[in-house]
Order: structure tokens, then C-alpha cells, then sequence
């Protein structure tokens, strides 16, 4: 996104679910791709020889800490979570995602993760591995901080359309994580949704309107608010 061109000094984004909650703070965001180079042979012969990809790869799973996952976080915990796994006897890949709210956190997790995985390797010593970290997003609570009028004057609206505000912190992201490090300060307002990414995901008609009033309401208060 060209921010020249967009001409604007905040953005809000509307992503977010319960009518009322104001999010300002993400998780702070990383992927991790590993891809193993295993040892192949003919099975007939390969016994002492063989070191099949497929097996390196799940045994990394399977160590992964049990209390460092999603199924088992919650509040401001982070956690490693295997995304994707594909590979054959001669190689395989496996992609992760890292998230917690302090970087500090996301590299004690990252390490985690590579030290694991360099100890799994010592009984595989005929094969190799690669260990790439690449950064998604950064948690926006660092760039709104400096800019609290952004988020006051979405206080002020919540409020107006007969809600009350709450500050909340998302267990994962959206565009205004990027948006805020790209220098476009970038809160995100509720929609109504639920269940995201699931089955089940489902959003209110009535929810939906309540943004769209907040919408309004947040206009008028800048207009109010800001010097002419």
C-alpha cells in the first residue's frame, strides 16, 4: 500500500468480534519453515543406511511442548503452532507459525523450536536441515501507545452509540499490525463476528449495524476533536 497516495495520518480496521471491544494490541507474529534432507535407499536394503524425512519431520512434532500450543493458551500467552507438514522419504518441510505478545517471548520460542530440532537431528546424522525464520507482524500496542488519540477518540464513539468500551488484546493479527509499522496508526474496531476460521464462523446483522453506527459516531468525534 502506497501510504503518499492514501493521504491519511490513522486508519482504523474493522475485523474485529464482540460489539463493544476495542482492540489495540496483537500478538507480535513469526514463521518458521524447516526443511529436513533425509537419506534415501531401497527399503530391502536399508537397514543401518535409511533415514527417512517423513520420521525426522514427526518426531519434531512430537516434541513439541504440549503447554506451548494453541489448544492449550489462552489470555497473554504465546505459543508454537505447526501449520503445515509435507514431505517423502528423501525430504520433507514443515512450516510453523510463533506468536506471543512480547518479542522477547517469540525468540525464546523460535530457539525453543531450533534446539529441538537440532536435537533430533544428532540421531539422524547422515541428513541436514534448514532453519528459516521470517517476520509476519509486530504487536501494534508499540506504535498506538504513541498516538493515543487514535484510541481515545474510538472511546468516545463506542460510548456514544451506547456501548461500553473495552480494551482487548487479539490472539493474533490483522492489517493494522502492519498498517501501524508501515506508519498509519491503526486500531481495530468490532464487526460482530464469531468463531472465526472455523465451521461454525458466523456474524450479526444487528452487530454489523452497531459498527456501522460506531463508524459514524467516530467521524463526527474527530471533526469535533481536531483543531481547525
Amino acid at each position: 500500500m502506497d501510504l503518499k497516495k492514501l493521504g491519511a495520518d490513522f486508519g482504523y480496521t474493522l475485523d474485529g468480534s464482540t460489539v463493544g471491544e476495542i482492540e489495540d494490541e496483537t500478538f507480535s507474529a513469526d514463521g518458521v519453515d524447516i526443511a529436513i534432507s533425509g537419506v534415501a535407499i531401497h527399503p530391502g536394503t536399508a537397514k543401518g543406511k535409511m533415514e527417512n524425512a517423513i520420521k525426522i519431520a514427526a518426531e519434531i512434532v512430537a516434541r513439541l511442548p504440549k503447554d506451548q500450543a494453541p489448544e492449550t493458551t489462552e489470555g497473554r500467552q504465546g505459543f508454537i503452532h505447526p501449520t503445515d507438514i509435507a514431505g517423502s522419504m528423501e525430504g520433507a518441510k514443515l512450516s510453523f507459525i510463533i506468536r506471543d505478545f512480547d518479542d522477547r517471548g517469540l525468540a525464546e520460542k523460535e530457539a525453543l523450536l531450533e534446539q529441538i530440532t537440532r536435537e533430533v537431528m544428532t540421531s539422524f546424522p547422515g541428513s541436514t536441515y534448514t532453519f528459516t525464520v521470517k517476520e509476519q507482524y509486530r504487536n501494534m500496542k508499540v506504535v498506538l501507545d504513541q498516538h493515543p488519540q487514535v484510541v481515545d477518540n474510538l472511546i468516545e464513539a463506542v460510548k456514544r452509540v451506547g456501548l461500553t468500551p473495552v480494551r482487548h488484546s487479539i490472539r493474533g493479527g490483522t492489517d493494522g499490525s502492519r498498517l501501524s509499522f508501515m506508519g498509519l496508526p491503526c486500531p481495530n474496531i468490532y464487526t460482530g463476528g464469531h468463531a472465526y476460521h472455523s465451521p461454525l464462523e458466523w456474524v450479526s446483522r444487528q452487530d454489523m449495524e452497531k459498527s456501522v453506527e460506531t463508524i459514524v459516531e467516530l467521524v463526527k468525534v474527530w471533526e469535533e476533536r481536531t483543531p481547525a
